[in-house]
Protein backbone atom coordinates (compact mmCIF):
# COMPACT_ATOMS: atom_id res chain seq x y z
CA UNK A 1 0.00 0.00 0.00
CA UNK A 2 1.40 3.72 -0.88
CA UNK A 3 0.89 6.35 1.36
CA UNK A 4 1.54 10.33 0.64
CA UNK A 5 2.89 11.75 4.70
CA UNK A 6 3.26 15.44 4.42
CA UNK A 7 4.42 16.85 7.86
CA UNK A 8 4.11 20.56 8.17
CA UNK A 9 6.56 22.94 10.29
CA UNK A 10 5.43 24.74 13.26
CA UNK A 11 6.13 28.09 13.04
CA UNK A 12 9.75 29.14 14.39
CA UNK A 13 11.25 25.24 14.63
CA UNK A 14 13.69 25.97 11.99
CA UNK A 15 16.50 25.63 14.82
CA UNK A 16 15.03 21.97 16.54
CA UNK A 17 14.77 21.14 12.94
CA UNK A 18 18.28 21.77 12.33
CA UNK A 19 19.37 20.10 15.76
CA UNK A 20 17.49 17.15 14.76
CA UNK A 21 18.42 16.83 11.15
CA UNK A 22 20.69 13.48 11.30
CA UNK A 23 18.10 11.80 13.67
CA UNK A 24 15.48 12.56 11.01
CA UNK A 25 18.03 11.27 7.91
CA UNK A 26 18.33 8.37 10.50
CA UNK A 27 15.01 7.70 10.97
CA UNK A 28 14.29 7.78 7.17
CA UNK A 29 17.46 5.21 6.49
CA UNK A 30 15.47 2.58 7.74
CA UNK A 31 12.71 3.34 5.01
CA UNK A 32 14.82 3.45 2.16
CA UNK A 33 13.62 0.78 -0.32
CA UNK A 34 10.08 2.05 0.91
CA UNK A 35 10.57 5.13 -0.32
CA UNK A 36 8.77 6.20 -4.02
CA UNK A 37 9.48 9.82 -3.00
CA UNK A 38 10.52 12.48 -0.10
CA UNK A 39 11.97 15.96 0.64
CA UNK A 40 11.65 19.38 1.83
CA UNK A 41 8.63 22.11 1.05
CA UNK A 42 10.02 25.85 1.68
CA UNK A 43 8.22 29.18 2.01
CA UNK A 44 8.04 31.49 -0.94
CA UNK A 45 11.76 33.08 -0.09
CA UNK A 46 13.10 29.18 -1.43
CA UNK A 47 15.33 28.71 1.53
CA UNK A 48 13.30 28.33 4.22
CA UNK A 49 12.02 24.74 5.32
CA UNK A 50 8.03 24.95 5.56
CA UNK A 51 7.26 20.65 6.07
CA UNK A 52 8.55 17.38 4.60
CA UNK A 53 6.94 14.50 2.33
CA UNK A 54 7.64 11.02 2.13
CA UNK A 55 5.55 8.85 -0.08
CA UNK A 56 6.05 5.20 0.69
CA UNK A 57 5.27 1.71 0.20
CA UNK A 58 4.17 0.45 3.17
CA UNK A 59 2.43 -2.61 4.33
CA UNK A 60 -0.27 -1.73 6.64
CA UNK A 61 -1.72 1.25 7.84
CA UNK A 62 -0.41 0.51 11.32
CA UNK A 63 3.02 0.89 9.84
CA UNK A 64 2.05 4.36 7.88
CA UNK A 65 0.78 5.65 10.84
CA UNK A 66 3.80 4.75 12.92
CA UNK A 67 6.25 6.39 9.93
CA UNK A 68 4.31 9.84 10.73
CA UNK A 69 4.13 9.52 14.12
CA UNK A 70 7.40 8.23 15.65
CA UNK A 71 9.40 10.45 13.74
CA UNK A 72 11.84 12.15 15.73
CA UNK A 73 11.31 15.56 14.77
CA UNK A 74 7.50 15.49 14.80
CA UNK A 75 8.43 13.73 18.60
CA UNK A 76 10.02 16.55 19.17
CA UNK A 77 7.47 18.94 18.17
CA UNK A 78 8.78 20.39 15.23
CA UNK A 79 5.58 19.82 13.27
CA UNK A 80 2.02 21.49 13.33
CA UNK A 81 0.35 18.94 11.79
CA UNK A 82 1.05 15.87 9.89
CA UNK A 83 -1.28 14.63 6.66
CA UNK A 84 -1.08 11.18 5.79
CA UNK A 85 -3.37 9.54 3.11
CA UNK A 86 -3.62 6.32 1.12
CA UNK A 87 -2.16 7.13 -2.45
CA UNK A 88 -1.59 5.66 -5.45
CA UNK A 89 1.25 5.52 -7.80
CA UNK A 90 -0.32 6.31 -11.02
CA UNK A 91 3.39 6.71 -12.97
CA UNK A 92 5.14 3.36 -11.61
CA UNK A 93 7.89 5.28 -10.46
CA UNK A 94 9.93 6.48 -7.79
CA UNK A 95 11.40 10.29 -7.56
CA UNK A 96 15.00 8.51 -8.24
CA UNK A 97 13.53 7.38 -11.86
CA UNK A 98 12.60 10.73 -12.73
CA UNK A 99 14.58 11.33 -16.28
CA UNK A 100 14.61 14.82 -15.92
CA UNK A 101 17.43 14.14 -13.05
CA UNK A 102 17.46 15.79 -8.63
CA UNK A 103 18.63 19.21 -9.97
CA UNK A 104 16.85 20.29 -13.16
CA UNK A 105 14.58 23.13 -13.25
CA UNK A 106 12.38 24.03 -10.01
CA UNK A 107 10.11 21.93 -8.00
CA UNK A 108 6.53 21.83 -6.55
CA UNK A 109 4.62 20.08 -4.50
CA UNK A 110 0.81 20.06 -5.32
CA UNK A 111 -1.95 19.17 -3.35
CA UNK A 112 -5.30 19.08 -4.38
CA UNK A 113 -7.64 18.75 -1.87
CA UNK A 114 -11.44 17.36 -2.84
CA UNK A 115 -14.49 18.63 -2.51
CA UNK A 116 -16.19 15.52 -1.58
CA UNK A 117 -16.92 12.21 -3.31
CA UNK A 118 -14.64 11.71 -6.66
CA UNK A 119 -16.66 13.45 -9.58
CA UNK A 120 -16.61 11.24 -12.70
CA UNK A 121 -14.10 14.00 -13.82
CA UNK A 122 -11.43 13.40 -11.16
CA UNK A 123 -7.87 13.60 -12.15
CA UNK A 124 -7.11 9.82 -11.53
CA UNK A 125 -5.29 9.15 -14.20
CA UNK A 126 -1.83 10.60 -15.26
CA UNK A 127 -2.27 14.29 -17.38
CA UNK A 128 -1.86 14.32 -20.57
CA UNK A 129 1.69 15.96 -20.74
CA UNK A 130 3.23 13.97 -17.92
CA UNK A 131 7.02 14.87 -18.95
CA UNK A 132 7.51 16.91 -15.82
CA UNK A 133 5.38 14.96 -13.37
CA UNK A 134 8.24 13.42 -10.43
CA UNK A 135 5.39 11.79 -8.72
CA UNK A 136 1.97 11.65 -9.64
CA UNK A 137 -1.41 10.25 -7.83
CA UNK A 138 -4.33 10.34 -5.70
CA UNK A 139 -5.01 10.80 -2.19
CA UNK A 140 -7.56 8.45 -0.87
CA UNK A 141 -9.26 7.35 2.31
CA UNK A 142 -8.15 5.05 4.86
CA UNK A 143 -9.03 1.70 2.93
CA UNK A 144 -8.66 3.33 -0.32
CA UNK A 145 -12.26 3.45 -1.97
CA UNK A 146 -12.86 6.82 -1.79
CA UNK A 147 -10.83 9.93 -3.86
CA UNK A 148 -10.01 12.75 -1.17
CA UNK A 149 -7.78 14.58 -3.78
CA UNK A 150 -4.58 14.45 -5.74
CA UNK A 151 -1.14 14.71 -4.88
CA UNK A 152 2.05 15.72 -7.24
CA UNK A 153 5.50 16.90 -7.46
CA UNK A 154 6.78 18.26 -10.67
CA UNK A 155 8.93 20.32 -12.37
CA UNK A 156 8.18 23.50 -13.31
CA UNK A 157 9.36 26.96 -13.88
CA UNK A 158 6.71 28.73 -11.34
CA UNK A 159 3.90 27.65 -8.91
CA UNK A 160 1.23 28.67 -11.16
CA UNK A 161 2.65 26.76 -13.99
CA UNK A 162 3.08 23.96 -11.24
CA UNK A 163 -0.82 23.85 -10.34
CA UNK A 164 -1.92 23.44 -13.19
CA UNK A 165 -0.93 19.94 -13.32
CA UNK A 166 -4.60 19.56 -11.75
CA UNK A 167 -7.63 20.25 -13.48
CA UNK A 168 -9.30 23.68 -11.75
CA UNK A 169 -12.61 23.18 -10.57
CA UNK A 170 -12.32 19.91 -8.80
CA UNK A 171 -10.90 20.68 -5.89
CA UNK A 172 -11.64 22.81 -2.59
CA UNK A 173 -8.21 23.87 -2.43
CA UNK A 174 -5.11 23.45 -4.26
CA UNK A 175 -1.71 24.25 -2.48
CA UNK A 176 1.17 24.69 -4.23
CA UNK A 177 4.98 24.69 -2.34
CA UNK A 178 8.51 24.71 -3.37
CA UNK A 179 10.13 21.53 -3.14
CA UNK A 180 13.18 19.52 -4.04
CA UNK A 181 14.75 16.12 -3.59
CA UNK A 182 15.55 14.88 0.08
CA UNK A 183 17.81 12.73 1.44
CA UNK A 184 21.50 12.30 2.55
CA UNK A 185 23.87 14.60 -0.05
Amino acid sequence: MEYFCYHRDRPGSLPLRHELLEKHWSYMDRYATEMIARGPTFADDGETPTGSVHILDLPDPATARAFAFDEPTYQAGAYRDVLLRRWRNVLGRTMWDFPGGPTTGNRHLVLGLGLGPAPATADLDTPPDSNDLIAYGPLLSDDGSAWLGTAALVRAPDAETARRVLTPGRYADIEVHAWEFGGRR
